[in-house]
């Protein structure tokens, strides 16, 4: 009686196993959520005409976009391991290796093929210059990384003619005509009050006469030499990216592989209980 008693309270199923995958995932669902809640309100915010003007380069979509994802992984694994469910966790570690194994092609593919790799940031640079004017988040961004990296435009400062306001021909109305953003210009440390305007007509003269007020280098060259001074730095970013995926990869194989061990228990349990005899 006292044998069969301790059968039935017996598990494979570790409690830490358990509950730390649920508490991993939990983690990053949360996050999942505000990444949702951020990209929405981003959206909601601009105009219905802004919105819709450049898709494939709004950073409010891409953090929507990774949210969305990130909840759909993480629910599976919240779920799958509270529940028990071979299928949600199988699902769980199925898609997170897949992501963790394309990561890693992207990661050698882009170092072996890395002046095609230059070549695709450089048509997304450009597509993103081009729409400069059409989403406030995606010029904060630019802003940002050209303040962040002292550099202007994709290749060269010359590359804001792509965009239709900062364009230098002569049919172009705009007041902005010949100019580059604000981010490009050369700011001293004493300046408190940042002038807006201090990228006006920067196009039009001699390269070296610009390079006086304004950044000439363009932002490719710089964020290139930059991982180049900070390889460790970003291997590390790299490995703390890659950590969480490979604990979760194996939180959730040795879950499945212990509930399965406990499926096997509970049907030896009840044919040997069936079977007066066995």
């Amino acid at each position: 009686m006292g044998t069969a008693k301790r059968d039935k309270e017996f598990t494979f199923v570790s409690p830490v196993v358990k509950y730390l995958l649920f508490l991993f995932n939990m983690l990053f669902w949360i996050i999942a959520l505000a990444l949702i809640s951020i990209g929405v309100y981003s959206r909601i915010v601009k105009h219905a005409e802004t919105v819709l003007a450049c898709l494939t380069v709004d950073p409010a979509l891409l953090l929507m976009i990774v949210g969305v994802l990130m909840f759909f992984i993480t629910f599976c694994g919240c779920v799958g391991s509270l529940r028990e469910n071979i299928c949600l966790l199988q699902t769980f570690c199925i898609i997170l290796t897949i992501i963790f194994l394309l990561q890693l092609v992207a990661g050698v593919l882009g170092f072996v093929f890395s002046d095609k790799a230059r070549g695709k940031v450089t048509e997304m640079v450009d597509n993103a210059i081009k729409h400069y004017r059409d989403d406030i988040d995606l010029q904060n961004l630019i802003d940002y990384g050209q303040k962040q990296f002292n550099c202007c435009g994709g290749i060269s400062y010359m590359d804001w003619s792509q965009n239709m306001y900062f364009n230098c021909s002569n049919e172009n109305p705009s007041r902005e005509r010949c100019s580059v953003p604000f981010s490009c210009c050369l700011l001293s440390k004493e300046e408190s009050v940042i002038n807006t305007m201090c990228g006006h007509g920067m196009q039009d003269p001699k390269y070296v006469d610009a390079g006086a007020f304004i950044n000439t280098n363009g932002c490719i060259d710089n964020v290139v030499n930059w991982i180049h001074s900070n390889l460790f730095l970003l291997g590390g970013m790299a490995l703390g990216l890659a950590i969480p995926q490979l604990v979760g990869i194996l939180l959730s194989q040795i879950l499945i592989n212990q509930i399965h061990d406990q499926i096997k228990l509970q049907n030896y349990n009840q044919q040997h209980h069936s079977d007066p005899w066995s």
